[in-house]
């Protein structure tokens, strides 16, 4: 049976997850603002600053690019916010793959764009 402290501390660590959604949210938000930005069509890009992604060493060349692109997305996300960190509204994208001793590792760089 869980005591009613338990609950209580449960509770207490809920609202503070809660209180810190909002706080990280703004940390991206103000991240992204720093950096200057240009226009790309529809988007609207960093104009000098890129990310990196680079995989793990994997079985298959498909899956090593699958990987450094969702490490890519993943930081980027992170650090900027949802709007920013998708591979496919980047510009720039560079992606480079090498086989050795059976696996293949692949990095890529791009600047993060967002719609708008």
């Amino acid at each position: 049976m869980i005591s009613s402290k338990s609950y209580g501390l449960m509770a207490a660590v809920i609202a503070c997850l809660f209180l810190l959604v909002p706080a990280i949210s703004a940390q991206a938000k103000e991240n992204a603002e720093y950096w200057p930005k240009t226009r790309v069509g529809g988007k609207v890009c960093f104009r000098s600053h890129e990310h990196y992604g680079e995989s793990p060493p994997w079985p298959s060349k498909r899956g090593a690019k699958a990987a450094a692109i969702r490490k890519w997305e993943n930081f980027t996300s992170w650090e900027y916010g949802k709007r920013w960190g998708r591979y496919a509204n980047a510009t720039g994208r560079r992606l480079s793959c090498s086989k050795a001793k059976g696996s293949w590792v692949c990095k890529t760089s791009a600047r993060p764009c967002r719609r708008g």
